[in-house]
């Protein structure tokens, strides 16, 4: 049996494992799902699409529930209007923090580095869209999403230090690292200086840059490609891209073996080979 046989499992195991997403309802964002391609849009404006509370945890229900999602393949995550987002709500989330102790602090910072972990968790691969403001928590967004188109007009700033925090938040300092290197993962959490488009770019943070008014359709001709593509298969390259951060590299080719060898049962790989023989001229020896 193909792993990419739904019609074929069990409906006790299926219970549970296998959900719809389409139809969800966002109550604190925008949700959007059609043809495999889900678009999460933070859709406050007016404020640069700040995150409160409820949206910090709505996300990180959601991504979680992703995980067991059949209609979705690739996620789109994007700001409404010129920016992706601004962080932390000032009046809803850090002039409430100030106020509280050290355990409800705790829950709160968990909450946060939750949602990095759900993010990184869901087989989806993840495409960051990011036009304008990108700071704090939205940079951190843009971080643990696995693909990041950017504008030349973006910036991007890991804000933390610039109110009396460590930068080592919510996986910044283990994740960034990787991403722009050592140095200038240090220079920007050091500093909360912002990272503009063309310098993001040349830094490795933006896979490429689009312009402004072309990002959105960009952002989800690439994720139509990505959904069009072996959807057990991507979900297993972005498990071991994670996962291999931690093992040698001789651990790193043993889990690659295996996880190899289970995409090779799918239809997938199956379909790819029956089109391929398909695309091939017969070869007659003689005239």
């Amino acid at each position: 049996m193909s792993i990419n046989e739904p019609d074929r499992v069990d409906p006790a195991l299926a219970a549970g494992n296998r959900v719809s997403l389409a139809g969800y309802a966002a109550r604190h964002f925008g949700w959007q799902a059609s043809e495999g391609v889900a678009t999460i849009t933070l859709n406050r404006p007016e404020r640069k699409n700040p995150l409160t509370f409820e949206s910090y945890a709505e996300l990180r229900d959601l991504f979680g529930q992703l995980r067991f999602a059949t209609d979705v393949h690739v996620v789109v995550l994007q700001g409404a209007g010129d920016n992706f987002c601004s962080g932390g709500d000032v009046h809803e989330i850090i002039g409430p923090l100030i106020r509280l102790k050290a355990p409800e602090l705790l829950m709160f910072t968990r909450m946060t580095g939750d949602l990095v972990k759900a993010m990184r968790a869901c087989p989806q691969p993840i495409v960051a869209s990011i036009d304008g403001v990108c700071a704090g928590a939205g940079a951190i967004l843009a971080m643990a999403s696995d693909l990041r188109l950017g504008t030349t007009r973006s910036k991007t700033a890991f804000l933390f230090n610039r109110v009396g925090l460590a930068g080592c938040d919510m996986g910044a300092c283990a994740m960034l690292p990787r991403i722009v290197g050592q140095g200038r993962a240090a220079e920007l959490l050091y500093t909360g200086r912002a990272l503009g488009g063309e310098e993001a770019e040349r830094w490795g943070f933006f896979n490429r840059l689009v312009a402004p008014e072309a990002l959105a359709g960009e952002a989800q001709a690439l994720a139509a490609q990505l959904a069009a593509g072996p959807t057990f298969a991507n979900g297993i390259t972005k498990t071991m891209l994670h996962q291999e951060w931690s093992m040698s590299i001789d651990q790193a080719i043993e889990a690659e073996a295996q996880a190899q060898a289970l995409c090779m049962l799918t239809e997938d790989f199956g379909r790819a080979y029956r089109a391929f023989v398909a695309k091939q001229k017969p070869v007659f020896e003689g005239n």
